[in-house]
C-alpha cells in the first residue's frame, strides 16, 4: 500500500531508525524535527500519517496534535503519538488530544508497522468521503467543511463481548459516564445474533475468551455486510500483541492492553464513536443531498455532472499527494443491436447489470459513472500501472463471462465490452485532456474488434497475462 508517513522527533537517530523501518516497508518518508516544522510539512505535503514525538523542546508532541486536529483541513490526518512516557494519564492526554494510538519507546516494530497500514487504510476510505464532501460543497449542495473532532461522543451503543465478570464491570461502568448504552454478551454467536438484530456504533473483544478465539469472531465481523464498517476495539495482553497486530490487518481499528485503565478505554472509544460518526454523516449528507441531482435515474450510478466535477476534485489531489490515478471509459458492443433485437426494455435490464457488475469488481472508493446511453466511465484513485491493467481486464471478463439474464431469456444473451483507458500522473492535467485520451484508447479497442482493453502507452492487453490474477481475486 503506497503511503506517506511523516516522522516528527527531536532526536536524529530516533528519526533515523523509523524512516528505516518505514522505508523498508516501501513507505515514503518525510521527517520533522521539531513541532513548528511539523505543522508546515502536514499543511504543504498532506501525509496519510503521522508518528508524533511527545517531548520536544517548544512546541510538544500534545500541541501539535491539537492544532493538527483543530483544523477541518488536516483533522482526519491520523497521528500516532510516540513516547518514552509510560503513565496512563500522558496516554490518555494524547488520545483526547485527537490522537488516533499511543505507542511507547522501545517501540514494538509488530505492533507498529500493524497500525501504521490499519491507519493508512482507514484514511484512504475516509479521504474518498472528503472529496466527494468537498464535490458537493463546490456545486453548493454542502455549506461547509466539517470535523471530526466536532463530532458528539456520547450516548453510543456499545456491545462488549468479554467473559470475564469483573472486566464486564469495569468496562460497563466506565462507559456510563458517556451515557453510552452497554450491551454484554459472552460468546461469538450470541454476538452474531445482537449485531444481526441491533445497530451499534463500536464493538469491544477480548481476544481471550474461553473456549473460543475472539481474533476469529473479529474476523468474521469485519466480513459480514452488517457489521464490516462497525469500529472494532480489541482487548488483549501483552502476550497478544501478534494476534493484535493481525487483528489490525484484517480491519480491527484499535486495542487496549490488559490490565485496563479506565481512563485510556474510554478516550479509544469516544474516538472510534468520533471517527464512525463523522463518517457516516459525511456518507449521509453526500448520498441525501447528491442523489436526485447527480445520478441516472436507471442505474443508480453518477452521471456525467458529477463525473466532471469529481475528476477534477482528484486530479487536483493528486498533485498534492503526488500519486497517479486511472480513467477507464467503457462501452457495451453492439448495444443498438440489443434494443433492435431484444426491445428497450431488456436493454435498461442489461444496463442495470452491467453496471452492478463494474462496482461488484472495483474498491468501494473507486467511481463509476454512466455518462449517458451505454457509455461509462470508472476512476481508479491511487493505482498502479499494473493494478490499472488488472482491474481493466478483470471489468472486461467480467461482462464477457456470464450471460445476461433478462425478461424472456433465462439462458442469458451474451454482452461484451470495450475499454480504452489511461493512467494519470500527477502533473497538472484538465478533466476534458484526461478524458480524450481514454476516448482514443476507446477507439482502438472498438477499432481492434471490441471485447478489449486498451491501454494509452500499453497498447491492447493480452488476457492470457491476466488470468491467473483473476483466479486468484476469484478464490
Amino acid at each position: 500500500m503506497s503511503a506517506r508517513v511523516l516522522v516528527v522527533d527531536d532526536i536524529l537517530p530516533n528519526v533515523k531508525l523509523l524512516e528505516a523501518k518505514l522505508t523498508s516497508e516501501y513507505y515514503d518518508v518525510l521527517t520533522a524535527t521539531n513541532g513548528k516544522e511539523a505543522l508546515e510539512k502536514v499543511a504543504a505535503q498532506s501525509p496519510d500519517l503521522v508518528l508524533l514525538d511527545v517531548m520536544m523542546p517548544g512546541m510538544d508532541g500534545f500541541e501539535v496534535c491539537t492544532k493538527i486536529k483543530q483544523n477541518p483541513a488536516l483533522a482526519h490526518i491520523p497521528v500516532v503519538m510516540v513516547t518514552a512516557l509510560t503513565d496512563a494519564e500522558d496516554k490518555v492526554r494524547g488520545l483526547e488530544s485527537g490522537a488516533d494510538d499511543f505507542l511507547s519507546k522501545p517501540i514494538n516494530d509488530t505492533a507498529l508497522m500493524a497500525r501504521v497500514r490499519s491507519l493508512v487504510r482507514l484514511k484512504m476510505a475516509l479521504d474518498e468521503w472528503r472529496v466527494r464532501e468537498n464535490t458537493a460543497n463546490q456545486l453548493g449542495v454542502v455549506e461547509k467543511q466539517s470535523n471530526v473532532m466536532m463530532e458528539s461522543a456520547d450516548n453510543a451503543r456499545v456491545l462488549v463481548v468479554e467473559d470475564k465478570n469483573f472486566e464486564q464491570r469495569k468496562i460497563e461502568e466506565t462507559l456510563q459516564r458517556d451515557q453510552d448504552i452497554v450491551t454484554i454478551t459472552e460468546n461469538g454467536a450470541k454476538t452474531m445474533e445482537l449485531v444481526a438484530a441491533q445497530e451499534f456504533d463500536v464493538l469491544i473483544v477480548s481476544l481471550n475468551l474461553a473456549g473460543e478465539d475472539g481474533l476469529r469472531l473479529c474476523s468474521h465481523l469485519k466480513s459480514n455486510e452488517r457489521t464490516r464498517s462497525i469500529p472494532i476495539v480489541m482487548i488483549g495482553g501483552e502476550e497478544d500483541m501478534p494476534r493484535i497486530a493481525h487483528g489490525l490487518e484484517i480491519g480491527a481499528h484499535d486495542y487496549i492492553l490488559r490490565p485496563v485503565d479506565r481512563n485510556e478505554l474510554l478516550a479509544r472509544v469516544r474516538t472510534q464513536v468520533r471517527r464512525k460518526r463523522f463518517q457516516e454523516r459525511l456518507r449521509s449528507t453526500y448520498e441525501i443531498s447528491l442523489s436526485m441531482a447527480l445520478t441516472d435515474s436507471l442505474t443508480g450510478l453518477y452521471n456525467r455532472r458529477y463525473l466532471e466535477v469529481h475528476l477534477e476534485k482528484l486530479l487536483s489531489k493528486n498533485q498534492e499527494s503526488k500519486k497517479s490515478l486511472a480513467v477507464l471509459l467503457i462501452d457495451i458492443d453492439h448495444f443498438k443491436h440489443v434494443n433492435d433485437k431484444y426491445g428497450h426494455a431488456v436493454g435498461d435490464e442489461v444496463l442495470k447489470i452491467f453496471s452492478q457488475r463494474l462496482l461488484g469488481n472495483l474498491r468501494s472508493f473507486d467511481l463509476v459513472a454512466r455518462l449517458g446511453g451505454e457509455e461509462f466511465a470508472v476512476i481508479l484513485p491511487d493505482v498502479s500501472e499494473q493494478r490499472a491493467w488488472m482491474v481493466g481486464e478483470r471489468l472486461r471478463t467480467s461482462i464477457s463471462d456470464v450471460p445476461f439474464v433478462v425478461t424472456g431469456h433465462p439462458e442469458g444473451i451474451s454482452i461484451t465490452t470495450s475499454i480504452g483507458a489511461a493512467l494519470i500522473d500527477h502533473n497538472q492535467h484538465t478533466k476534458h485532456e484526461v478524458l480524450e485520451r481514454a476516448d482514443k484508447c476507446l477507439y482502438e479497442a472498438k477499432k481492434g474488434g471490441r471485447n478489449a482493453v486498451v491501454f494509452e502507452g500499453k497498447g491492447k492487453l493480452n488476457p492470457d497475462d491476466f488470468k491467473e490474477a483473476q483466479r486468484q481475486f476469484i478464490s
